[in-house]
């Protein structure tokens, strides 16, 4: 199944806030995927809060040229509830 990014938000500690298409909202931990050269400058927390959506890739992307697939994105993470939603 094809993911579509709409919109991302860093929160702390490497966590994100993903905005799927049909506005389906969901939280992912990116510190299991910043192995590599690629993904080093990412641990900086200045740098990983640089996380935008390139709308043609449809994905997260960083100024270095990180990118993570939306499926990945998609598959890895939990949706996001609101504590209304959680019955508290």
């Amino acid at each position: 199944m094809l993911h579509e990014l709409r919109s991302v938000y860093p929160v702390r500690d490497y966590y994100l806030i993903l905005e799927f298409d049909e506005s389906e909202y969901r939280v992912i931990n990116l510190r299991p995927f910043l192995d590599g050269p690629v993904f080093e400058p990412l641990k900086n927390p200045a740098f990983f809060r640089q996380v935008r959506v390139d709308p043609d890739a449809g994905t997260v992307v960083w100024p270095n040229g990180a990118d993570i697939d939306p499926d990945v994105l998609y598959v890895k993470s939990v949706p996001l509830v609101l504590p209304e939603e959680a019955g508290t």
